[in-house]
């Protein structure tokens, strides 16, 4: 089997999306676009172009298909805010848009191919529109978060170099305090509907820019994105992403781990800042044809996310593990009815098996859990038809050759811990970033002999499943045992008078302690900063 991205595999797709559509079982686990683990596993290869352009060669494909009438009539793009006002785009008109912001990016900016743009947008239209206009004219994009602070947007911008920032009024005073600093920025466009000085507003630009522009050639291994890690263990971290890595090598996750077809509707409740937003937001839906349901959401409610699920036609929901604790802790799941929804997928990190058992029991779903980092795209990840142990992260996706190695890079056998890695020679694999942007030390310290290091420690069960068992820097050395934090912080959390758990080494000479405190300490993105608990707690002593 071969996924080639070309206009007959468009068609193949929607006319058996249609077909499928009609099937009344929606809550089957029969995969869609795959038999079983084993053959695709087995069978899977991705061709990779001299030339390749997610927004020629995939968007504007579906653009194509749209128009032959063979795709179902879901929209492109489908967005709410929660009172009442909706957006709905086809893939034709969300190229007409993405093309008019195109031409504001090279010509009412001055932008070059290679420039970098810096994205901090909550969810709104528009920053899907930025994504596909970057694709189109070659700039790079790099995507911030909402929640940062005026020392990170200076943090970001000088690290980045960027040369252009999109964002909103309620950011734009923190960007105007420090744009003095940033000698290589020189194109502020705000989303709002007043006017600011010293900004180019793009909601008035739109009106009058013209939808002709002809998307720049880009060659696979070109220079497409940049995430900064989300910096649980230091200073966040650019990571490079090519037109290949993620634009092709999202497939994997839009195809088997999320299993979407052109009839399903997915919603993927991440914030617009991070590399998931990039997974489940963007390429991994749209390479499938599929619908990108968005709801404006400012921030995590989850009353407003059951409504969600019970309104509207959504197929596929992925969430943080977080955001399905939440949900089974409220008391209203119990009288919902998901009528559309058939497959949940959740990652971020480890989620709780007490979680996945309660939601099964409230929704007859289960959670497929996948793993993977801002460097990859899926790494491992649980399939539908495999058999789903709780806890684990399943079994490596076909992008990857995984492996537990020792500290020498030596493969170990089932049921022993060590590093997680990711073959890559004598070839590369292709859904992996390039490097660490301008730190080649610590570029050089992922690989170890044939391999690149997650930095996260597990193991491979006897039937090939990976468990996570923590960040190697989270590792707890106890009287010359190893713990993984994970497994205490699961027993923890079984407690109804423990929300989260975080659980640290301390430095107690005999025997540690347990704290309770009012609230975790956690990056941007959600993620407990272990590393400042192991920091406090040292000073103790």
């Amino acid at each position: 089997m071969q996924i080639l991205l070309c206009a007959k595999y468009f068609q193949r797709l929607a006319i058996s999306a249609s077909m499928r559509a009609l099937h009344k079982d929606y809550r089957t686990v029969i995969p869609q676009n795959f038999s079983n683990y084993e053959s695709m596993k087995q069978n899977f290869k991705l061709e990779i172009p001299e030339y390749f352009n997610f927004a020629k060669d995939v968007l504007d494909q579906w653009t194509n298909v749209e128009k032959t009438g063979k795709k179902p009539s879901n929209p492109a793009f489908w967005w709410v805010n929660g009172n009442g006002k909706e957006v709905r785009w086809s893939f034709e008109e969300l190229g007409s848009l993405s093309r008019k912001f195109a031409n504001i990016l090279t010509e009412g900016c001055a932008l070059q191919r290679g420039d970098r743009v810096i994205l901090i947008l909550p969810r709104i239209p528009e920053w899907w529109l930025a994504n596909v206009a970057c694709l189109r004219t070659g700039t790079v994009l790099i995507p911030g978060t909402t929640q940062l602070t005026q020392k990170d947007i200076l943090y970001r911008l000088q690290t980045s170099k960027a040369n252009c920032i999109v964002t909103d009024e309620i950011l734009a005073p923190a960007v105007d305090a420090i744009a003095s600093k940033c000698e290589n920025l020189h194109s502020k466009i705000i989303v709002s509907e007043k006017p600011r000085k010293g900004w180019k507003n793009l909601k008035e630009m739109m009106k009058h820019a013209s939808d002709k522009h002809t998307c720049v050639k880009t060659k696979h291994n070109e220079i497409m994105a940049i995430f900064f890690t989300s910096g649980t263990s230091g200073p966040p971290k650019m990571t490079g992403h090519t037109h290949s890595s993620f634009g092709l090598g999202l497939s994997i996750n839009g195809r088997f781990w999320l299993d979407l077809t052109p009839s399903d509707v997915m919603w993927n409740a991440s914030d617009t800042g991070w590399a998931k937003s990039a997974w489940s937001s963007v390429f991994a839906p749209w390479t499938q044809g599929a619908c990108v349901f968005v709801h404006f959401l400012p921030r995590f409610e989850p009353t407003s996310i059951l409504q969600t699920l019970s309104k509207f036609p959504i197929t596929v929901f992925c969430s943080a593990p977080t955001a399905y604790r939440m949900l089974v802790q409220n008391d209203k799941t119990r009288n919902c009815k998901f009528k559309s929804l058939k497959h949940c997928v959740s990652a971020g990190e480890p989620i709780n098996p007490e979680v996945t058992e309660q939601w099964r029991n409230l929704t007859g779903l289960d959670i497929y859990e996948g793993y993977g980092q801002t460097e990859t795209v899926l790494i491992c990840g649980n399939f539908k038809g495999m058999k789903i142990k709780p806890g684990s992260m399943g079994k490596p996706s076909p992008a990857f050759d995984v492996k537990i190695l020792d500290v020498n890079g030596n493969v170990l056998p089932p049921g022993q811990e060590g590093d997680i890695g990711i073959r890559v020679s004598p070839n590369r694999p292709f859904g992996l970033f390039t490097h660490y942007i301008d730190n080649p030390t610590k570029t050089a310290s992922t690989l170890r002999g044939d391999f690149y290091i997650t930095g996260d420690r597990g193991y491979m069960d006897e039937d090939g499943y990976f468990w996570f068992v923590a960040r190697s820097d989270d590792i707890i050395l106890s009287s010359g045992y190893r713990i993984g934090p994970s497994e205490v912080e699961n027993a923890l959390i079984e407690h109804p008078a423990v929300e989260e758990s975080a659980v640290i080494s301390s430095p107690d000479p005999v025997r540690g302690e347990i704290e309770f405190i009012q609230e975790l300490p956690k990056t941007i993105s959600g993620k407990i900063k272990r590393n400042e608990l192991r920091k406090k707690e040292w000073k103790k002593i």
